[in-house]
């Protein structure tokens, strides 16, 4: 399978000396569903944030091929859709047509394909007929649909999401586990939740200490319960 993510040697060291990520490399191939584990503080949040260039550092990154400088910023991001944590940082518009429609006005397309891939991703989330809807006003459950929404209208080919399932009651979380695994695209997922795992990706990564210490099959990382527990994670019931 062809490659869409290249890291080689990433280390990033924040402002105020922490080191966050330590000689990471990492290969990502088309089509991929994989997940980053790790304790609290292990660098996951901030290995994604290079995935579309909002944080630099000195490591190789390539996505596509091409590398995250400034030239190539505004193709990756809208190739590679970054979904934060919490949706409230990802909705700020009056209704939920605004917040799906914002991505692609600035991506420039006319009138009826804004419309067009407004009304595609909202079916994709199922949140249809939510467009009239305040973004502000919805559950936890639906604003997260709706952020994915916001991503999914500028049809990229890598889904980037933090913690998808953090905050939600079980039902939402296995509704919206349903529902990216549904999608297609390679996607990249940060998550405490191992519960998720064996149903959504089949490679998953171990970070801790802002380095990579286990990398393969996710049902052979979920069952090395030494390895777990040596990183501060306890093996899901369902493994």
């Amino acid at each position: 399978m062809a490659e869409v993510i290249r890291i080689e040697h990433l280390s990033f060291k924040y402002p105020d000396g922490r080191q966050a990520l330590r000689d990471v490399n990492l290969v990502v191939s088309h089509g991929q569903k994989v997940a980053i584990i790790g304790p609290n503080g292990a660098g996951k949040s901030t290995l994604l944030l290079h995935l579309n260039g909002i944080l630099h550092s000195n490591g190789a990154i390539r996505l596509f091929g091409m590398t995250t400088e400034s030239k190539n910023i505004k193709t990756i991001r809208n190739r590679v859709g970054l979904i934060f944590q919490d949706p409230d940082d990802q909705l700020f518009s009056p209704t939920v047509f605004d917040d799906v429609a914002f991505g692609p006005i600035n991506m420039g397309l006319p009138k009826d394909e804004v419309q067009r891939r407004v009304a595609k991703a909202l079916s994709q989330v199922g949140m249809s007929g939510y467009e009239s809807r305040s973004s502000h006003h919805l559950s936890r459950g639906e604003k997260k649909r709706i952020a994915i929404a916001t991503v999914l209208s500028m049809d990229p080919e890598v889904l980037v999401i933090d913690e998808p399932t953090s905050d939600l009651d079980p039902r939402s979380k296995w509704s919206l586990v349903a529902l990216l695994k549904g999608l297609s695209m390679t996607q990249v997922i940060t998550t405490h939740d191992l519960e998720i795992l064996k149903a959504l990706c089949e490679r998953t990564v171990v970070l801790d200490e802002g380095t990579i210490v286990a990398d393969g099959p996710t049902d052979e990382i979920l069952s090395n319960v030494a390895l777990l527990e040596a990183h501060g994670l306890a093996a899901p019931s369902r493994a």
